[in-house]
């Protein structure tokens, strides 16, 4: 066991130290993420990608594909209601887009591929094919 602090812990103390309710969380939790995280699975017949998009609205996840290129967009969107009643002393809004892209082994069949959106995660069966074509937009549900 190593008897010297990380260099991780010794910032985190500097900051804390001497800059005290400078660095505050927003409400809503951490701020977007840098790279959406996924897992993407083979079958002889399909991949299958399950990607994290917490607090993001299916109508506001965009999935494209074009021949073996697969885009996965995002945006986040997250406010606090105000009334009329109420004075806003404080507010933590942010908006955001999150995209990754990446390439399958394959070519995928873009009629064939399905999208579904549940509880923070998104869903894709993505069929594969042999062959090229146009790009196109994929239907989350």
């Amino acid at each position: 066991m190593s008897m010297l602090p990380t260099r991780h812990s010794l910032l985190d103390d500097f900051f804390r130290d001497f800059t005290p309710g400078f660095f505050i969380k927003p409400l809503h939790g951490d701020a977007l993420p840098a790279q959406i995280k996924m897992d993407v699975k083979e079958t002889e017949q399909a991949y299958q990608v399950e990607a994290e998009l917490p607090g993001v609205g299916k109508e506001d996840i965009h999935v494209e594909i074009d021949g073996s290129r697969v885009t996965i967009k995002a945006e986040v969107k997250q406010y606090d209601e105000e009334s009329k009643e109420q004075q806003s002393l404080r507010s933590e809004r942010y908006y955001g887009m999150v995209s990754r892209s990446f390439q399958l082994p394959q070519d995928i069949d873009r009629e064939a591929a399905s999208a579904k959106y549940e509880n923070g995660v998104l869903l894709l069966n993505l069929p594969k094919k042999h062959g090229g074509g146009v790009g196109q937009r994929l239907r989350v549900e």
